[in-house]
């Protein structure tokens, strides 16, 4: 993120505001900013008397306040870190106060993680006029495998993009989860190497052959073997492959194609565009489209709906998984 590179240059330059204002739905850059704030500011030397981290749970806006307007001591900064600041959410606006005339000496960071501060508030106003107001928004299931390639260039690594989007569907949207096992990965392989499903499947114990990702292009190919192979493997791993994020796949994958069947402009960057999918998957989507009319897409649609229903216990009268799993199967592909 382009935002995000900004304020690290800055803070590398000691271009420092007196307030940074950390909030949004994905944590991920919220944590990465302070901790780089608190690795790079102070120097090791000045940090046992000018740098402190303090919890939302633990503390008042008083108390807050009361550390900022604290000077450094031989030093010409301090640094105080408010984590998990959204524990603080019904008295966050008292902060606006002190950000009208912030001490100049300290550099106050805010985490507010998982919603964002209300921006009709004063304190988000404020904030704003005087220091750096940083929103993490959460990433799109299509914008992770692009985000996941772009960290992993940095390191020196490839990825095979069939091999990202297992881990998008097995670890969902969430960057510090996937961040992590890419870590892992990092360790167990040389620099240098195109990480591919097979290194996903070893590593991170995500099947190459019996996940998410296979069954949408089995059906998508009307490979109906293959479809209940997976279906099976699905039933009889119940725990790892949960029927509500099945059915909520392929209800995403239907919704795509009826939406790519009302598309005049189908080529490859219009459809990946619309769909926001890789690019790479594109010619899966035409060819599903081609096998699945539209009239057959808006039934199955109806039927998918019908089966989430069913796995959540409405008319199903404790129906196995397994045995759902393969009913809505046969009436996808009938």
């Amino acid at each position: 993120m382009d935002e995000v590179k900004k304020l690290v240059t800055d803070i590398k330059n000691k271009n420092l505001a007196p307030i940074y204002l950390l909030m949004g739905e994905e944590a991920y850059y919220i944590d990465k900013i302070s901790d780089f704030i608190q690795d790079n500011v102070l120097a090791e030397e000045e940090k046992g008397f000018n740098q402190m981290v303090l919890y939302g749970r633990d503390v008042t806006i008083e108390d807050i306040v009361g550390n900022a307007k604290r000077f450094p001591m031989m030093a010409d900064k301090q640094v105080v870190i408010v984590k998990e600041a959204q524990d603080l959410s019904r008295t966050i606006d008292k902060l606006a106060d002190y950000a009208k005339n912030p001490q100049p000496s300290t550099v106050l960071v805010i985490c507010y993680k998982y919603k964002s501060v209300d921006k009709r508030k004063a304190v988000y106003k404020t904030i704003k006029k005087v220091g750096v107001v940083f929103e993490s928004k959460k990433f799109y299931d299509n914008q992770v495998p692009d985000w996941i390639r772009r960290t992993l260039s940095t390191k020196g690594y490839k990825i095979d993009p069939k091999a990202s989007q297992m881990l998008v569907e097995f670890l969902g949207t969430d960057l510090g989860k996937i961040n992590n096992e890419l870590e892992k990965l990092q360790i167990i392989l040389p620099q240098g190497t195109e990480i591919t499903p097979l290194h996903i499947e070893e590593n991170i114990g995500i099947s190459k052959d019996y996940n998410n990702f296979e069954l949408r292009k089995a059906i998508g190919a009307r490979n109906d073997a293959k479809a209940f192979k997976i279906i099976n493997y699905f039933g009889d791993n119940p725990k790892d492959n949960p029927m509500v994020v099945t059915v909520a796949l392929l209800f995403n994958f239907f919704s795509q194609l009826l939406q790519l069947h009302g598309m005049t402009d189908k080529s490859p960057r219009s459809v990946a565009s619309a769909l926001r999918v890789n690019p790479y998957f594109v010619n899966e989507f035409l060819d599903a489209a081609r096998k699945f009319p539209m009239r057959k897409v808006s039934g199955i649609i109806a039927t998918i709906r019908e089966f989430d229903l069913k796995s959540k216990g409405v008319n199903s009268n404790a129906v196995p998984q397994k045995d759902l799993l393969k009913e809505l199967l046969v009436r996808i592909l009938n």
